[in-house]
């Protein structure tokens, strides 16, 4: 699988398949955490500043009335859906624009109550925190609010404190609180500072008579309280702690009035009582504010589609981000499958023109095989191919090329002789009629070897089978051929001896015509090359194994050489290339041996030692090809 050129395809898109696979896991794990996170806290963040800006409305109105502009503002800024409901799901305000809203959740976001506030949607309003004094919100003050005189005459005092210190070297602000009273704020919140100046702070830590009957009010509903508990009564400070001691305790120099929540501890010691004691005051607190804040109301915000969670959307940043690592592994696909492609395709497109040039007629070119792979023994292939149709192609040109020149000569002959007796140079007696048809019948030999070749090559050669005694169609062959020999002085026997390795009559199923005429070519070739007093024998015996039987034409003759003998079955081939068509034959006889044991699925040899005679072998099948194809099988 190394060099397959399959497993290196499978192992580039594999490695190519991994490496997009991991990268779009790794970007979606990052740019979806990231994402969520940080959608998670913009929404945290925005649903805080929401509850934030509905709290402070709730905390500055006794009612919800016009609080529609409020939500649809927060509606517009936050991209999300806004509604506010009593706490019996009575519609307030609805920042949802259809006709027909749809339904709100059955769970509400939170509980919009200046009095009891959400410290989770408070604490995670970096812009508000710390305004959230306990569970009060501290922007609700009620009957503390100062009025417009007491608020301008605490200015006032605040302007000259702050231009007092700034005299001093020290720098200040101004910053009010929600009840309406000033506080002097020193740059880098170090009050300790202003101790040494003689700018006096003091008069801006005392109570206004507005404070004074709030704050006189908040201790009898604290007193009442205590009292139904049996507890006795306390006297509240004014930055609401409590004690036995009608004493205040000190404001710090920074001078605000501090609007405690319920949850405060007093300046004494702490232990049950005082728990009791901070429950009362808290309570207390709550009563004295409600009637000055807005009831609570349920507070919903989802998408436009009215669920609670909004929809997930990447932002512009991650969104660049996905496309540009996309467009990365992109470009690297396409950068291996062009590599790839172009060393697959390079010897493919060679492979093509070399076909081409074949298709054309040109000389046919070895392509350079440059890998051991299938694209490599592709061209290997090709190779042997092209070879071999070169080879093909010589052959059939000098095929060509003998037939011509056989067929020229018996044709000249007769040709020349009728010529001679139209002139009147030749008589037409009985010779010259001899000398016609002897040239006509060795032009119908001729033609008939080629029929049958041509028969045999297209696989149309009619075999007969039958059951065939070898020893009495060796017999028949002889008999054939004997007055040839005795005219050559060549003596044709049959050796009847029983072969080395079995029966004295071979049988075997074959076309015994067919047969007779393989044979008999081997027959005419061996007296043809014989001298006078030579020998030329026929034999036939079963081969070892018993498959087959071996027919053998042996003489005395004059051999092949080493050199020749590969080519003695090839067609138009002559030993002797002086020799005429008289005494050479045709050049076809031991092609077509060859065409017609191959037809009864058998072998044709050679051996021969030069000087010493040779021998011809057909190895043929026991059992035939024809034979088991039936009667008038094809070969």
């Amino acid at each position: 699988m190394r060099k397959s050129l399959f497993g290196r395809l499978l192992g580039v898109s594999a490695l190519v398949a991994a490496c997009s696979v991991a990268a779009t896991a790794w970007l979606a794990v990052q740019t979806t955490s990231g994402a969520i996170k940080q959608e998670q806290g913009q929404n945290l963040t925005a649903d805080a500043r929401i509850y934030d800006t509905l709290l402070g409305y709730a905390a500055r109105n006794s009612t919800w009335d016009g609080v529609e502009a409020t939500v649809a503002e927060l509606a517009r800024q936050s991209g999300r859906r806004v509604a506010l409901t009593t706490q019996s799901r009575q519609p307030l305000a609805d920042s949802a624009t259809q006709q027909t809203p749809p339904a709100l959740p059955p769970q509400a976001s939170a509980v919009v109550d200046p009095l009891s506030v959400d410290t989770v949607l408070a604490s995670a309003n970096a812009d508000r925190a710390g305004t959230a004094d306990g569970r009060v919100d501290a922007r609700a003050v009620g009957p503390f609010r100062l009025s417009a005189a007491e608020r301008t005459r605490l200015r006032q005092a605040a302007d000259r404190n702050v231009a007092c210190l700034s005299r001093a070297g020290i720098a200040s602000d101004v910053v009010v609180e929600p009840s309406g009273r000033p506080r002097i704020q020193i740059v880098g919140n170090d009050p300790e500072r202003a101790l040494g100046t003689r700018c006096d702070t003091e008069a801006l830590n005392g109570p206004t008579r507005t404070e004074k009957k709030a704050l006189a009010a908040l201790n009898e509903l604290a007193d009442a309280c205590l009292e139904r508990q049996d507890r006795g009564a306390v006297r509240l400070n004014q930055d609401l702690s409590w004690g036995q001691a009608a004493t205040p305790m000190p404001m710090p120099a920074r001078g605000p009035v501090k609007l405690p929540a319920p949850t405060d501890r007093p300046a004494v010691q702490t232990g049950e009582g005082d728990r009791a004691i901070a429950s009362c005051v808290g309570t207390a607190r709550r009563e004295q504010l409600s009637s000055y804040v807005a009831s609570p109301a349920l507070l919903f915000i989802g998408d436009e589609g009215g669920t609670t969670v909004p929809g997930f959307a990447l932002s512009p940043a991650n969104t660049a981000k996905i496309a540009g690592v996309a467009a990365l592994v992109l470009a690297l696909t396409v950068g291996a499958s062009v590599l790839a492609g172009a060393r697959l395709v390079r010897p493919l497109h060679a492979l093509t023109g070399a076909a081409q040039r074949m298709r054309d007629g040109e000389e046919p070119a070895s392509v350079p095989v440059t890998s051991d792979n299938e694209i490599g023994r592709l061209a290997t292939a090709f190779n042997d191919m092209s070879a071999h149709r070169a080879r093909l192609e010589a052959q059939r040109k000098a095929m060509v090329s003998d037939v011509a020149h056989e067929l020229r000569t018996p044709l000249s002959n007769i040709r020349g002789w009728l010529e001679a007796a139209q002139d009147g140079l030749a008589d037409p007696d009985p010779a010259f009629v001899s000398s016609l048809l002897e040239e006509a019948v060795q032009l119908q030999h001729i033609i008939d070897d080629l029929q049958d070749l041509s028969a045999a090559d297209a696989g149309v050669l009619r075999l007969h089978p039958e059951r065939v005694r070898m020893d009495e169609l060796l017999a028949q062959v002889a008999a054939a051929h004997q007055g040839r020999a005795e005219t050559a002085g060549v003596t044709l026997t049959v050796d009847a001896a029983p072969g080395p390795a079995g029966a004295a009559h071979p049988v075997l199923e074959a076309d015994p015509v067919r047969l007779r005429q393989a044979i008999g070519n081997l027959v005419s070739n061996a007296l043809r090359h014989t001298p006078a007093g030579g020998r030329v024998t026929l034999r036939a015996y079963g081969s070892g194994s018993g498959e087959h039987i071996v027919v053998e034409v042996v003489d005395t003759g004059n051999g092949i050489s080493a050199e020749d003998l590969p080519h003695v079955f090839d067609r138009f081939w002559r030993a002797e290339k002086s020799r005429s068509r008289r005494t050479g034959g045709s050049g076809l006889g031991l092609s077509i041996v060859r065409k017609l044991t191959e037809a009864h699925g058998g072998t044709a040899g050679a051996a021969s030692t030069e000087g010493a005679g040779s021998v011809f072998t057909l190895r043929l099948p026991t059992t035939s090809r024809a034979a088991a194809e039936g009667p008038g099988a094809r070969a």
